[in-house]
C-alpha cells in the first residue's frame, strides 16, 4: 500500500472514524484507499473530473481489493454525487479560488464535515467558508519536503459573524512554529503593499503571533 505524503496524512487526520467521505480531485486514490485499509472509514466516492487519474485509481482500488468499499467517479467536483452518498467532503490539492467555486455549487455541503488543503490562496477558502456560515476546527500547517501546506476542517453553523482580512489570512491557526510558511506569507504581504494594495492590518495581525 502507497503511503501517504505528509500533507496527505495530514489530510487525512481530520476524518472521523466510520465516515464515508468524497475525495474531490481524488487523483490515484491515494487518501480513500488507506482510511479503507486502515479501517478507518466505511466507505469512499473517489472523483476526479480527468480520466487519467481515475483510471489510476480505479487499478488501485481493484489491487488493494476495495472495490466494494470505494466508488470511483467521473466528476466535475460534485456534481456527479448525491448528498445521501458520503458524510465528509474532502478537496485536496487545488487552488483556494476552485475549492470555493466547487463548494458553492454544491448546495447541499452545508449538512457535510469539511476538510481542505489549498495548495494556493487558502484566504479565499477560508472567506468562503466564513462568508456562508462556517466555523473552522482544526487549521493547521504541515511541512512536507520543502514547502508548508494549509490544511483544516469546518462544520456548518448558519453563524455569520463580522470578520476581518486577517482571519482569512490566519483563520484558527493556534500553532505557529512553522516560522517558514509566515515570513514566506509576510514577504508575499509586504510585497503586495509596495504594489499598491494596503495590507498593514494583516501584516500588524501576523507580526504578533509570531
Amino acid at each position: 500500500m502507497h503511503r501517504l505524503s505528509k500533507r496527505l496524512n495530514a489530510v487525512a487526520s481530520l476524518v472521523r472514524p466510520d465516515s464515508i467521505i468524497a475525495d474531490v480531485g481524488t487523483d490515484h486514490g491515494y487518501i480513500p484507499v488507506y482510511l479503507c485499509k486502515a479501517g478507518l472509514i466505511r466507505g469512499a466516492v473517489a472523483a476526479d473530473i480527468n480520466k487519467g487519474p481515475l483510471f489510476s485509481c480505479k487499478a488501485l482500488v481493484e489491487q488493494e481489493g476495495l472495490s466494494d468499499k470505494i466508488q470511483v467517479r467521473l466528476s466535475d467536483g460534485l456534481d456527479a454525487l448525491h448528498p445521501d452518498e458520503f458524510d465528509t467532503v474532502i478537496i485536496a490539492g487545488m487552488g483556494g479560488e476552485l475549492i470555493a467555486d466547487i463548494l458553492s455549487r454544491c448546495p447541499f455541503v452545508s449538512s457535510k464535515h469539511i476538510i481542505l488543503n489549498p495548495m494556493t490562496h487558502p484566504e479565499i477558502a477560508r472567506k468562503f467558508l466564513f462568508d456562508n456560515g462556517y466555523e473552522i476546527n482544526n487549521d493547521i500547517i504541515v511541512r512536507d519536503s520543502n514547502h508548508c501546506y494549509s490544511v483544516f476542517d469546518a462544520f456548518y453553523t448558519g453563524n455569520i459573524t463580522e470578520r476581518n482580512r486577517a482571519d482569512y489570512y490566519l483563520g484558527n491557526i493556534k500553532d505557529f512554529s512553522q516560522k517558514e510558511y509566515f515570513i514566506h506569507l509576510l514577504n508575499y504581504l509586504n510585497n503586495k503593499s509596495k504594489s499598491g494594495e494596503n495590507y498593514s492590518d494583516v501584516i500588524t495581525a501576523l507580526e504578533e503571533k509570531l
